[in-house]
């Protein structure tokens, strides 16, 4: 193996991933259950885990960047404005 590799254990996966999960549960449950109203309502929960996650990685919860990553992104935006 390569190193460490980093598979995205943050808490903001993890609270983006369980969400998501209780979502699927219910409105799984919801299904079976033929409840429309509370179906839909799980299919809430799942589309707001991303926007939890997203929030909280935004907050500086995710996944940080690596510093190759950020000097290249640097260079090449050098270059776009040296372009420019």
């Amino acid at each position: 193996m390569a190193g460490h590799v980093d598979h995205g254990h943050t808490p903001a996966a993890w609270t983006g991933s369980i969400i998501a999960f209780v979502g699927f549960c219910v409105a799984g449950v919801f299904m079976v259950a033929a409840q429309p109203v509370g179906f839909w309502a799980g299919m809430a929960v799942i589309l707001l885990a991303p926007v939890v996650g997203g929030a909280m990685r935004l907050m500086g919860m995710g996944k940080k960047e690596e510093a190759h990553v950020a000097v290249a992104r640097a260079r090449v935006q050098e270059e776009a404005h040296a372009n420019a």
